[in-house]
């Protein structure tokens, strides 16, 4: 991202996915000023796994100028309410693992961990392709595919804060198994570990049927979505969708237009998300961001 630096509390981002792990420092403008990223060890060992995602922390902090006043984290779920404990499903070696406080005991500041998907969706609202729109869904479609959705500008939370897991709607009935253990999930079937499992073939060098039928299924779900809950809106990060290009995107709008037929929903659309690469981290922010702001920090300059 570019601009100018806003003076104010600094919040150190962080992202946990299953291909890559990612900590940075970013302004109340969004402006990330420093950032690092390591491989996600595919390993069982749930210390290891922190172990390598301390180090990327351990970096930002001890390049960053300003002292960050709260961490944001976003991380593949599900998880337990408030991400005290954290299962992703890509993520073997995970499961009930304490992201928040481990990571809290690391930096010494408030952490927050939410769903990664729910943090793009705030990071898109606050400076993205959904700015200025009160009701949409955000995706990301990479090494898996989850949601977040806001409605009458708030966030979705659900009992323990996994609303909006759309990579478990199911588009393909008795389709491919899933991670979760049902079958035919959007996961299953339009994930990038799923298109490198079904077709042998890294998703990046997906044939173009494999990109439309992707597209189509993100499609399906999106108007689902639409039909349910009356948003107007899906924009959708991840190498995966962003990778496909106009194939995928092409193929989404047809199928949201077959699909969604009702009066509400039937100008729905889907576009590429707005802050690129810096997505996943500008939404970690945007998670800090709010905790702060629900907290009553009077100093904010948002």
């Amino acid at each position: 991202m570019s601009g100018l630096h806003q003076t104010g509390p600094v919040v150190l981002a962080v992202d946990v996915g299953g291909t890559k792990m990612a900590a940075a420092a970013v302004d109340p403008a969004g402006e990330i000023l420093v950032q690092t990223s390591v491989p996600t060890p595919a390993s069982d060992d749930a210390n290891a796994i922190f172990g390598a995602l301390a180090a990327a922390v351990d970096q930002v902090r001890s390049t960053t100028v300003e002292r960050p006043v709260v961490c944001g984290v976003g991380c593949g779920g599900p998880m337990e309410a408030d991400g005290e404990t954290v299962s992703p499903l890509n993520i073997g070696g995970w499961r009930r693992f304490p992201l928040r406080s481990r990571l809290a005991d690391l930096v010494g500041i408030p952490v927050v961990v939410d769903n990664d998907a729910k943090a793009l969706a705030l990071g898109e609202g606050w400076l993205g392709s959904a700015r200025g729109v009160r009701n949409y869904v955000a995706m990301v479609v990479s090494t898996g595919v989850g949601g977040g959705i806001v409605l009458d500008g708030r966030l979705l939370e659900g009992t323990n804060g996994n609303a909006g897991h759309i990579g478990h709607v199911v588009v393909e009935p008795d389709g491919r198994a899933c991670a979760c253990g049902g079958r035919g999930c959007l996961e299953a079937e339009a994930s990038g570990l799923s298109i490198a499992s079904a077709t042998g073939r890294p998703a990046s060098e997906a044939s173009d049927t494999v990109r439309r039928r992707t597209g189509t299924l993100v499609g399906r779900a999106v108007a689902s979505v639409a039909n349910l809950l009356d948003v107007e809106l899906a924009v959708v990060a991840g190498s995966v969708a962003l990778g496909f290009g106009a194939v995928f995107f092409d193929a989404a709008q047809r199928e949201i237009e077959l699909r969604s037929r009702l009066d509400f929903s039937r100008s729905t659309r889907i576009i590429p998300a707005g802050l690129g690469a810096d997505g996943p981290l500008v939404g970690a922010a945007a998670l800090g961001r709010r905790a702060l702001v629900e907290a009553g920090e009077s100093r904010l300059p948002w």
